[in-house]
């Protein structure tokens, strides 16, 4: 199963939930890898604490693939080469966890035949090979995402299940930028369909997960006057309102990720050791991520939704 992580605007947690997202899946079985097609800014091993490719790798990676055509990306087995101890061990039972990382230095490119070509090849390749491929796109509107609209319009991948994730912060701009990017004018629909998509079925793979969404009834609220709290209150339903009327509602959304200190402070993995043994992380958090992990490849889940 291939899942595509986009948003509009950066800044809304894509990149570190999507990778809680692959190692939460690989903690409950899955093999997962995770393609860094942020090729702006390709810094997920910096997420997974690998020392030598926190802002890609020198040469073989995506970029030296997907442009320059050498012969397979670079892969990097996360628990072999992760520097966090936490990582440094396959746990029992686990799966495999892979990251195919960007090159450093290099930028953004155009969806060229070859390219997408590539890009076919990776993912089908990457689809026979791993339970779930997450491929985590550059914000907004870019060419990676044109591309992988192009690579699984073609005939060698319409079989394979793909799915899109939309994320976006519990905001009035953010809410208003995820619903753009995805209805607005050459959004997915609108370019996946001009490649060859069926709009229905493009729309049907697509839900929304909100990230940093404060809960005005959590504990970790009780330090806040009654009138900061109904002011949050207020707030929030004017947000459930608005992402309503933007085709961003609840009916469309697969997650939602509760505002943590820790992942405000630093973008990494949270373990079960950060709740219960250095007691940094919110249980509620990590919960969050292995429900959304369980989700992604649910088929129930997508139901209804």
């Amino acid at each position: 199963m291939l899942i595509f992580a986009t948003s509009d605007k950066g800044g809304t947690g894509r990149s570190v939930t999507s990778s809680n997202v692959a190692y939460r899946h690989a903690l409950q079985g899955g093999d997962c890898c995770y393609l860094d097609f942020d090729f702006g800014s390709p810094t997920s091993g910096a997420i997974f604490d690998l020392p030598g490719a926190l802002a890609g790798v020198p040469e073989g990676g995506l970029h030296s693939y997907l442009v320059d055509g050498v012969a397979g990306p670079r892969r990097i087995d996360i628990w072999a080469e992760s520097e966090r101890d936490v990582l440094r061990v396959r746990p029992a039972g686990a799966g495999r966890l892979t990251l195919y990382p960007g090159d450093s230095g290099r930028g953004e490119f155009h969806a060229q035949p070859g390219v997408v070509d590539r890009c076919i090849d990776l993912l089908v390749q990457a689809d026979t090979e791993f339970d779930l491929v997450i491929v985590d796109l550059s914000a907004g509107r870019s060419y990676a995402t044109e591309i992988v609209l192009a690579a699984t319009a073609a005939a060698a991948l319409r079989e394979v299940e793909a799915r899109w994730l939309v994320f976006h912060r519990w905001t009035r701009q953010h809410i208003i930028a995820a619903a753009g990017l995805v209805h607005g004018p050459q959004g997915i629909l609108q370019t996946g369909t001009q490649l060859g998509h069926d709009p229905a079925a493009l729309k049907a793979a697509i839900r929304f997960v909100r990230t940093a969404v404060l809960d005005p009834a959590s504990p970790d609220q009780a330090g806040l006057r009654p009138e900061q709290l109904a002011w949050l209150d207020v707030c929030n339903r004017r947000l459930q309102e608005l992402a309503s009327r933007a085709q961003v509602g609840r009916s469309t959304v697969l997650g939602q990720i509760p505002l943590d200190p820790v992942l405000q402070w630093q973008e990494q993995l949270l373990s079960n050791d950060d709740v219960w043994l250095h007691r940094t992380a919110n249980q509620r958090t990590v919960n969050a991520f292995d429900d959304l992990a369980k989700k992604v490849v649910d088929d129930d889940a997508w139901i209804g939704l």
